[in-house]
């Protein structure tokens, strides 16, 4: 078994949860002279990304309007971050 590295995540009303990972596994993500805690925090506009847009697109029966607006801020943050329309990251549009 690996040792582990912990990050730690702030929210905005300053509480804090710490996560575990393997050591090793973010470099093995990060591109040359990337930050391990940007790779982490890329990962978790990747994946927020792609929650919000299964919410509002994926589920069944109609979406309330706060969610549409929160989606569409999300996807607005995603292409800010990574410079690409999350429709075309994720290789799909509605």
């Amino acid at each position: 078994m690996v040792e582990t590295e912990t990050y730690t995540i702030e929210g905005p009303s300053g509480d804090t949860e710490d996560v575990e990972l393997p050591a090793g596994l973010v470099d093995t993500l990060a591109e040359q002279g990337e930050e391990p805690t940007q790779v982490i925090s890329d990962i978790v506009v990747q994946a927020l990304a792609q929650h919000s847009h299964a919410l509002v697109h994926h589920s069944q029966g109609e979406t309330p309007s706060d969610l549409v607006d929160i989606n569409e801020t999300m996807e607005e943050l995603f292409e800010d971050r990574f410079g690409m329309p999350l429709a075309e990251a994720m290789g799909h549009d509605h």
